[in-house]
């Protein structure tokens, strides 16, 4: 039997137009998948070396990939897994960074070309980590540890920081991250040339909010950051302003705030607003746990108006339960949906004009179902473009 290398390079040398998606299972695997047509198929799948695999970064110039471990239990720590991707998309590991416990997110930042540094939130140790890269097995570049007066207005969730995403802004001079449990967005300075943060001030959402996720649209004076919020299950815009001094900081104010129904409609108990994504004029958040579509749950779209301002347009099937991760493709006529507890990828196809998401052209289960509300089934999908 053909390994299941053996098997892709024959696949692609083929002649065959395909697209390639990795994605992560919490049982600690990486999935190599590629979609032809309607029909998506698990090329390879592979042990990631960490716990919890619960986040990739791709870095499509690079030709590499980078797996957070969300650990939380057992082990004192985990790692962060870095591989290079060979030209026929293969994965060899190449390298990995001691990390604490609980990393949810990583993103690339500083370096003239603006990967030469990786950032981790720690969901479970309230901090940030960074790292040079590539990774050597060295201990962090830098920690930033956040502690809290007392518990916030929700207790259960908010007991200490809970950094839950970091992602640079447009310019590349900031590190944004919404820190669920101290209801704070953090705003962090870039100095690309060494990869050190420095506190840059935050954006104050309502208390029991709940910041989770975010993503930028527009640039300059006309930017906006829009924000998923896990607690009060909403996405909330806030206008930018950047400095006139290289001294100075980004500053965020509230613009508005949406819930992802129509009439701006309460979502049903249960459901946690999870990833937020933009693609040209349009938002998009996963609803997980809504029930929405005969038991599945739900994507909201919104339209952006040229000031930043959203408007809701529609719900539509994830085409599984909790969808913790999505992932847009460059040319916007695909979706790829990551539903956590069926452990399935879903391809949604996508109108690139309007924005708006139609039917399923492919899925596939991968690994074994979650649970929901466990740290188990699938956790994240990208595509490899």
């Amino acid at each position: 039997m053909l390994s299941s290398h053996l098997l892709f390079v024959a696949f692609l040398s083929s002649g065959v137009s395909a697209a390639r998606l990795y994605a992560s299972h919490y049982s600690g695997t990486i999935n190599i998948l590629n979609l032809n047509g309607n029909t998506l198929t698990l090329v390879n799948s592979t042990s990631t070396g960490n716990t919890l695999p619960s986040w990739i970064t791709y870095d499509s110039p690079g030709k590499a990939l980078y797996i957070a471990d969300e650990v939380f239990y057992g082990a004192s720590s985990g790692n962060l897994a870095s591989f290079s991707i060979s030209s026929d998309g293969a994965l060899k590991a190449s390298g990995k960074g001691p990390t604490a416990m609980g990393v949810v997110a990583t993103t690339l930042y500083g370096g003239a070309d603006g990967r030469s540094f990786i950032a981790n939130a720690h969901y479970q140790t309230s901090q940030i980590s960074t790292f040079k890269l590539p990774l050597t097995g060295a201990q962090p570049l830098q920690t930033l540890k956040y502690t809290m007066d007392g518990p916030g207005k929700i207790p259960s969730r908010q007991d200490a920081p809970h950094p839950h995403h970091v992602f640079t802004d447009p310019t590349g001079d900031y590190l944004i991250v919404p820190d669920l449990g101290a209801d704070l967005i953090r705003i962090k300075r870039i100095d690309r040339s060494s990869g050190k943060l420095t506190e840059c001030g935050t954006g104050k959402p309502v208390p029991g909010t709940g910041p989770r996720h975010g993503a930028f649209w527009g640039s300059g004076a006309n930017t906006t950051l829009f924000i998923a919020n896990e607690l009060s299950n909403s996405v909330s815009g806030w206008k930018v302003a950047y400095p006139s001094a290289s001294t100075g900081c980004l500053i965020l104010t509230l613009q508005d705030t949406l819930t992802p129904y129509q009439g701006n409609a309460s979502a049903p108990t249960g459901t946690k607003v999870g990833e937020i994504h933009v693609k040209d004029n349009f938002v998009y958040t996963s609803n997980r746990n809504d029930k929405r579509f005969s038991g599945n749950d739900s994507i909201t779209q919104y339209n952006i108006a040229s000031g930043g301002k959203i408007t809701w347009v529609e719900n539509t099937s994830s085409y599984g339960t909790y969808p913790r991760s999505f992932d847009i493709n460059k040319a916007g006529d695909y979706i790829a949906v990551g539903d956590q507890t069926t452990s399935n990828v879903a391809v949604v196809a996508r109108d690139t004009v309007t924005g708006r998401l139609g039917k399923m052209v492919a899925t596939l289960r991968i690994g074994a179902a979650g649970t929901p509300e466990n740290e188990d089934g699938l956790s994240a999908v990208v595509w490899a473009e």
